[in-house]
């Protein structure tokens, strides 16, 4: 008989049913249970000052494998990603071969039946994310695949763009956008006082807003959906509000580093804060 997990004091946070609340749980054989069985050794855990949630999903992940598991491999991903509350990831086809075929997300899947976590495999929009032709995006479905995107990349061929949009629904494929003009984000960090001051290249916030306005033109006229990843420009933010105001099929997310960091954090040189999009201001982190 194995032993039951009494999770006690902690804010229970359930959207699906509707509840947030102080409370204790009671966890026996891997499910929550609502009594404590007799007989039962129960191990109790303190959750004051803490949330309990569903396990979290995190849709925007690089586990780099196959190809590049000296960055990260789908074994040490999920085993972070389980260690921080994370029950599911979403596995972003930036590697070697491009996740642009059923056979690529077949190995990941295979690779993945030992993980700690689920994973979800995105595959790419293009062959081989060069933004020329699109994948077969049935196939890539039927294999596994939840969604497409050329993560670090960006889609620059509107058409190409739009057809993305009405092909991925028709196969019930999310579609997520690296949204960056490219001509514009040859620089190294946000355009700005402090990289005037560094004298480096900067990247302006219209290299991000420029390519958002633009998956949201697209997912209006076709009234498709489009979600857009690591939004990082006050601009981008109120174009996005403004879009779902209106009934857009858009979604965006952003990720920690550009609510609590701005630019200032590239001073010195300090490259553990170079990363694309850039840091921005202290009115875009707000």
């Amino acid at each position: 008989m194995s032993t039951c997990y009494l999770i006690k004091n902690g804010r229970i946070i359930d959207p699906k049913n509707s509840r947030d609340e102080v409370g204790d749980l009671l966890i026996a054989d891997g499910c929550i249970v609502d009594v404590r069985e007799a007989g039962r050794e129960v191990v109790e855990i303190d959750a004051a000052d803490c949330w309990v949630v569903p396990g979290l999903i995190d849709m925007h992940v690089h586990l780099r494998e196959p190809g590049e598991e000296y960055k990260e491999d789908i074994l040490s991903g999920t085993r972070a990603a389980a260690a921080g509350g994370f029950t599911g990831v979403a596995c972003m086809p930036n590697t070697r071969p491009v996740n642009d075929t059923r056979a690529v997300t077949d190995m990941i899947l295979e690779r993945a039946e030992t993980a700690s976590a689920r994973v979800y495999p995105v595959a790419a929009i293009s062959k081989g994310s060069n933004g020329t032709s699109l994948t077969e995006f049935g196939e890539l479905r039927e294999a596994g695949a939840v969604a497409v995107s050329d993560d670090g990349l960006p889609v620059r061929d509107s058409q190409l763009m739009r057809r993305t949009l009405v092909y991925a629904a028709d196969f019930g494929l999310a579609v997520i956008s690296h949204s960056e003009e490219i001509s514009l984000s040859t620089g190294s960090m946000n355009e700005g006082e402090v990289s005037t001051r560094l004298g480096l290249k900067g990247i302006p916030t219209a290299a991000e807003s420029i390519m958002v306005y633009r998956e949201i033109a697209l997912a209006e006229y076709t009234g498709k959906p489009v979600h857009i990843a690591h939004v990082s420009t006050a601009m981008s933010t109120d174009l996005i509000r403004s879009a779902k105001k209106r009934g857009v099929l858009v979604s965006a997310e952003t990720t920690p580093h550009y609510f609590t960091l701005t630019h200032e954090a590239v001073e010195g040189y300090n490259t553990n804060a170079k990363m694309n999009p850039p840091l921005r201001t202290e009115e875009d982190r707000q």
